[in-house]
């Protein structure tokens, strides 16, 4: 039996006309069903996980890794990174931005970046080009897995992978034409457009092509009643991505990627009375992101005793983010009342209140990588033909100019130009040796320099260069053809950095220093059944020292103004565990789902409020640290073709910053797509969010109205409503 509130809208015009065209295409293609799942003796197909080094199988990799793959973001109609974030054990995000771009892995996460130098956490690649910090440019169309590896990736992935890393793979080219084009329709004016192209340049097949394009619209979910707009908070989205893969000789492989991405999003995500539906701006906010990212993988084996592997990379972002800081518009302000004062500052009576603030940030930002690796092969493995060897070199130039402006009651308040560049270089290695008794012992060590220089209009300029070391020690055993354990011990770092823009009395906070994190993890894969269930297990301790923490106070002089800082927090633990599991119950019925928990806590730390009050937060968990989290599907694929996906996930409550006591709600999202499938088209009806539940995605608590004498109140964003739609993808040869 459905639920009531699903019953209701099945019974919509949009979705009695796609039951209809349904129907209709189950009598024309009743000889014509699809099938999806693998024959028995290949359920459990191996996934390869290509954020490692070595390209691993899943089940073999000592690290606890979620990946998602083509069809589970098929199966759930995935159209952004944000529709699949949910399912991944202790992952949670903040929804500072119109699409998610800040991310936390175990609790470790930047929760927003409004200045200062760009410095991540969590690692984001796409097809080998870094955008760390600019994620929120993700389409899942044409994505062949999403990976994220979760603890410190010290050894490939130094100072941008402290908690963890984020790794999108799309489609490869293919050596035989493949075509596609879909689109989706649904309320708040959604409609998708995408299509892609695949197949050989040449008669040879040596050179080979692959083409997508996806464009996505809609209103954003939000009215502006004072602009009687719709489309305020709007989502206008192009992502693009070309390759080319040429095999050049029996030995040597290029691959090119090219990746274009426009994202012109309105921000009108805030309202005074934490009404999710209706704001009241007159100067509604963007969030924009241009993005165009080249890069180029060679991979050479001809060599006697090695193989090398290059990856080139460039990309080119111009992003902004502007705001209408006081929520409202001048005719709301003037019919609130205000504390009036006279010329000695001594209060007066009221008068009607006069509040205009807006914020604007630009930045552009270029990186330029490159990486070598050399690695064995079999004629040149080590120790008695036993272990496997890598060693690489690496180096980033990283440059980002910032324009941010911010306007109160038509006079500049803050007017700050800066310029930065950053350039790390490191040299790492990885030894794989295999000890006998189906022992596997992986070490590796990385040396990373970094070369920084910031300047700014008010007059700051620091340059910062450090020596950072990480690196990991993981023994695994094959018990039985059945069942992996491991035990793993890493270390990885986060650099340094400084604040700028500070008050006098803040002197003492201009630099913070490195923070180090070690990961000491236990885990065990198994296949159960036959091979039809697997399961991947980790247990983890987290230990951070010199803990980054990002700061903020409220001017008590100039309520509308806020002083961002980080500051080292001395140590912190994290402990907890996931689970993944996968489960192929029958031939048409496939189940899976995660949990993880987590438990954070601060060490010794303590900060001073805007009063000067010494707020202890020795012992508190971490903020955007949900204890538990969940997901759980069910795909059902019927012989005639019919389709069924349900999937849910949730979270406990969580701390929604470090500077105030302010929670969220737990929550649980429930979705569902219904539909028919034959080998060329696909039809079919979804929901998210079906039951239409209220979720905090980020949270504030501050004075942002002057008629409560700047007051600390709680303000909430939430996440998106209800939507349905219907969805057609049609491939053909």
């Amino acid at each position: 039996m459905l639920p009531v509130k699903t019953k209701s809208l099945l019974k919509t015009p949009l979705a009695l006309a796609v039951m209809s065209a349904l129907y209709a295409g189950n009598l024309m293609a009743a000889t014509e069903s699809v099938e999806r799942v693998a024959p028995e003796s290949e359920k459990m197909e191996v996934i390869v996980v290509n954020a490692d080094f070595s390209h691993v199988s899943l089940d073999k990799m000592p690290s606890s890794v979620t990946v998602i793959d083509a069809q589970q973001l098929a199966d759930e109609g995935a159209q952004h990174f944000e529709d699949v974030l949910n399912s991944i054990a202790n992952f949670n995000w903040s929804g500072g931005s119109s699409r998610p771009k800040y991310f936390q892995i175990r609790g470790v996460g930047e929760q927003e970046q409004y200045q200062g130098a760009p410095n991540s956490s969590v690692g984001f690649i796409v097809d080998d080009i870094d955008l760390s910090g600019l994620g929120m440019v993700s389409s899942m169309y044409d994505m062949q897995q999403v990976e994220v590896l979760r603890g410190p990736q010290g050894t490939q992935y130094g100072a941008n992978a402290l908690a963890g890393l984020i790794y999108l793979k799309s489609n490869d080219p293919t050596d035989t034409f493949e075509n596609g084009v879909k689109v989706s329709l649904g309320d708040d004016d959604l409609q998708t457009f995408s299509g892609f192209s695949s197949g050989p340049v040449t008669d040879s097949g040596k050179l080979l092509y692959r083409v997508s394009v996806e464009k996505h619209d809609q209103n954003g979910f939000k009215n502006n009643t004072y602009l009687d707009r719709d489309d305020t908070n709007k989502r206008d989205e192009l992502s693009a991505r070309a390759k080319l893969r040429w095999y050049a000789t029996d030995d040597l492989q290029a691959d090119l990627t090219f990746l274009y991405a426009d994202f012109d999003n309105g921000y009108d995500a805030w309202t005074l009375d934490n009404n999710g539906t209706n704001t009241l701006t007159d100067k509604p906010g963007v969030d924009n992101q241009k993005t165009t990212g080249v890069g180029l993988k060679l991979s050479y084996t001809g060599a006697k005793y090695f193989e090398l592997t290059s990856l080139t990379s460039f990309a080119n972002t111009d992003h902004q983010h502007a705001y209408d800081g006081d929520w409202a518009n001048p005719d709301y302000w003037a019919s609130k009342q205000c504390t009036a004062y006279d010329s000695d500052w001594n209060e007066s009576g009221t008068e009607p209140c006069v509040y205009d603030y807006i914020w604007d940030k630009t930045g552009k930002r270029k990186t330029i990588s490159q990486e070598f690796r050399l690695s064995s092969n079999q004629a040149s493995r080590i120790f008695n033909d036993s272990t496997d060897w890598l060693v690489g070199v690496y180096a980033m130039n990283l440059k980002e100019d910032n324009d941010l402006y911010s306007e109160y009651n038509t006079w500049p308040d803050e007017v700050l130009q800066s310029d930065y560049e950053a350039t790390n270089y490191a040299v790492f290695a990885q030894l794989d040796s295999h000890l006998g008794d189906d022992y596997l012992l992986s070490t590796g060590l990385r040396f990373e320099r970094r070369d920084s220089e910031y300047s700014d209009t008010n007059q700051d300029h620091f340059k910062p260069s450090e020596d950072m070391w990480g690196g990991h020690i993981a023994l695994s055993k094959a018990l039985n053809d059945s069942h992996n354990t491991y035990a793993k011990v890493a270390r990885s770092y986060k650099a340094g950095g400084f604040n700028m823009t500070l008050p006098a009395e803040l002197a003492d906070k201009k630099e913070f220093d490195t923070e180090i994190l070690y990961n000491y993890e236990i885990g065990l894969k198994s296949v159960w059944l036959d091979g039809v269930l697997d399961s991947n297990f980790a247990l983890f301790f987290m230990d951070r020292e010199d803990q980054q923490v990002a700061a903020s106070l409220q001017d008590p002089e100039n309520p509308q103004r806020f002083i961002l800082f980080t500051e080292n927090a001395g140590s912190s633990s994290n402990y907890g565990a996931e689970l993944d599991l996968n489960w192929y119950a029958t031939e048409n019925l496939q189940v899976y789902g995660s949990v993880g928990w987590l438990e954070t806590e601060y060490g010794d730390y303590s900060y001073q409020d805007k009063y000067g009050n010494t707020i202890d937060l020795s012992g508190r968990e971490l903020a955007h640290s949900p204890s538990l989290t969940y997901s759980a599907g069910i795909t059902y694929l019927a012989d005639s073709g019919w389709f069924a996906n349900i999937n849910t996930s949730g979270k406990s409550e969580f701390y929604y910053s470090d500077s105030n006591e302010s929670k969220s709600d737990p929550y649980n999202i429930v979705n569902a797509r219904l539909g028919y499938e034959t080998q060329t088209w696909s039809a079919y009806l979804w929901g998210r969010n079906l039951f239409d539940e209220n979720y905090g995605v980020r949270g504030f608590y501050f004075g942002n109205e002057p008629d409560l004498d700047w007051a600390d109140k709680q303000y909430i964003r939430y996440g998106d409503p209800r939507q349905v739609g219907v969805t057609f993808d049609y491939k053909f040869m």
